[in-house]
């Protein structure tokens, strides 16, 4: 996904065009889902996206995770082509709830 900072799963870098999510820590789960595939479905659509990062629900409000605020321990923060493939617009990106998430749950 576009970030300043590469994957926790492998130290890549991944393009918003490519369909990958960032998991909240106890989905992460110490990274024992590390490109895994999960299915997004949300308005009716499904989407197949890799996990390849963790959004810290432990930490935050520091340097290392550039001043934000902890994610939720519910969090799956998904690339824009997710999001498209979802049908969900621009608008609602950032404040988008997952209608169904399969990941192991």
């Amino acid at each position: 996904m576009d970030d300043d900072d590469p994957s926790e799963c492998d130290n890549s870098y991944y393009s918003d065009d490519t369909p990958v999510v960032t998991l909240s820590t106890g989905w992460y789960s110490g990274g024992s889902r590390c490109h895994n595939n999960t299915t997004i479905s949300a308005n009716g659509r499904s989407v197949v996206a890799m996990v390849v990062d963790e959004c810290d629900s432990t930490e935050g409000c520091d340097a290392d995770h550039d001043y934000q605020p902890p994610c939720a321990n519910n969090i799956v923060n998904a690339s824009k082509a997710v999001w498209k493939a979802l049908g969900v617009s621009r608008d609602d990106w950032l404040g988008y709830y997952v209608v169904r998430c399969f990941i192991i749950c």
